[in-house]
């Protein structure tokens, strides 16, 4: 079967163009620098700040239950693309050398306004 056409041959016909919420946004990437956020204004008037660039992470030891806030020193490698990983741009799941040592990141630093990590020895 061809794509955009039923079974008989027809067209599928979109009944509207996208609206202006239901386009996407740009994409954010955070990178490692000093710590930049942006406020950000959300549907509804409800505000939320971004990372930008970001050099810290809060770091959750898994064994002590303890969480500090550690500088990041450097990204080692990015499951989901290693060009971003020489780039040193932090995305969820992406592994940081810090000062307590490796970390595993766990959140979506361009959706929020912090780093948080699992440290994995």
């Amino acid at each position: 079967m061809v794509k955009g056409r039923k079974v008989t041959g027809g067209k599928y016909h979109k009944f509207r163009k996208k609206k202006k919420h239901a386009l996407r946004g740009d994409t954010r990437k955070v990178k490692l620098s000093e710590t930049k956020q942006k406020t950000m204004r959300n549907r509804g008037g409800k505000e939320r700040k971004v990372l930008l660039a970001s050099d810290t992470a809060n770091i959750t030891d898994s064994k002590t239950k303890k969480t500090k806030k550690v500088k990041i020193s450097n990204v080692l490698e990015t499951p989901a693309n290693r060009f971003l990983a020489r780039q040193n741009i932090l995305v969820k799941s992406a592994i940081i050398e810090t000062e307590l040592g490796k970390a595993k990141i766990t959140n979506r630093p361009s959706q929020e306004g912090m780093v948080q990590a699992v440290l994995i020895n």
